[in-house]
């Protein structure tokens, strides 16, 4: 693998694979072997898009295809722990979209099939691999701001959805928190760890997902997050973090941001910008490219995205929706007294 194109296989055909799928095409490493999909004919209209050399109408072949390097698993949460955990009984290595699962039971499950199996395993937390994030996390971690005191983040989308849409669907793990609300609770806590305490209230749908959620995290070192999400008001998906001698804010899309403002005490503002050749804003060419960097390292799991931090996200989600009352049919969440 050290000097061949890494092989993936492209699990599911909406449209975060088609957008994922379109980056790797861009990547001169990287070669898309093969796709599948439960419907025969919208996997072979995806390999024909994007140049894959076979499709499957099941997962179960693109899961035992010894040509594959890698899968990456782009169905909808509510399937990620039965398409991952196939992928990884069968001895592929596994890029799975957020969240990683519908909650932590089923995310320590696939920890533990990765490590039983001995295959490399990564949350697709694209915001963790992006430039002007890391840079944003260097900063902080430098002490450029002194001691972190609180963090605020927002990803809101104006909807409305009807009660039929997936995010209105409990079936599908529906809801603003898992699919917008793993941005925010994912950024405070790249920057303090997991949280001590968790707290959150929702507007909740006649269907039972929340429409919109509120949550305050806090740390026995007196730091504290305050983090929105919705699926009914289209929020401005900004980001701050404010610390002991300054603050860094991040505008709109603080999770694939074009810029972020270090305003530091005694000091003029500096404004740090996205590097034009790390692609568009949107690419999600960074954390495949991160993939391939693991594999060919012949490492289990990346540093910019470890399996523990997945686990503690989602020890926070699954908090969260017990405060404010979400279930999924079939769930088990478990929450640390």
């Amino acid at each position: 693998m050290v000097e061949q194109k890494v092989r993936w296989g492209i699990l599911a055909t909406g449209g975060i694979a088609a957008a994922f799928a379109a980056d790797l095409v861009d990547l001169p490493d990287a070669e898309i072997a093969a796709v599948a999909s439960r419907r025969p004919q919208s996997a072979e209209a995806f390999a024909e898009r994007f140049g894959a050399a076979r499709a499957y109408g099941d997962w179960e072949s693109l899961a035992a295809d010894p040509a594959i390097d890698v899968v990456y698993v782009a169905t909808p949460h509510s399937a990620h722990r039965a398409a991952a955990g196939l992928c990884l009984e069968a001895g592929r290595n596994v890029l799975c979209e957020k969240p990683f699962t519908l909650n932590l039971r089923e995310t320590e499950e696939l920890v533990a099939l990765a490590r039983e199996h001995d295959r490399f395993l990564m949350e697709a937390m694209w915001m963790y691999c992006n430039p002007l994030i890391r840079r944003l996390k260097a900063l902080v971690d430098d002490g450029a701001i002194g001691e972190v005191r609180t963090v605020q983040a927002d990803f809101g989308l104006a909807g409305p959805f009807p009660p039929a849409h997936r995010l209105r669907d409990p079936a599908l793990g529906g809801g603003a928190l898992l699919d917008l609300g793993v941005y925010p609770v994912s950024f405070a806590q790249l920057l303090l760890g997991e949280p001590d305490a968790v707290t959150g209230s929702a507007l909740l749908s006649p269907e039972g997902v929340d429409l919109q959620t509120g949550a305050v995290l806090s740390w026995e070192s007196g730091a504290m997050a305050a983090l929105h999400c919705s699926i009914v008001g289209g929020t401005g998906g900004t980001a701050s973090v404010t610390g002991s001698h300054g603050r860094i804010d991040v505008p709109s899309g603080f999770f694939h941001p074009e810029r972020f403002v270090l305003r530091r005490d005694g000091r003029d503002p500096e404004e740090f910008a996205a590097d034009p050749a790390d692609g568009p804003r949107t690419t999600l060419r960074h954390e495949a490219i991160e993939v391939m960097r693991a594999l060919r390292a012949g490492e289990k799991e990346s540093p910019l995205v470890p399996l523990e931090g997945s686990l503690a996200v989602m020890r926070t989600l699954d908090a969260v929706r017990e405060r404010i009352g979400v279930h999924y049919p079939g769930d088990a969440v478990t929450v640390p007294a």
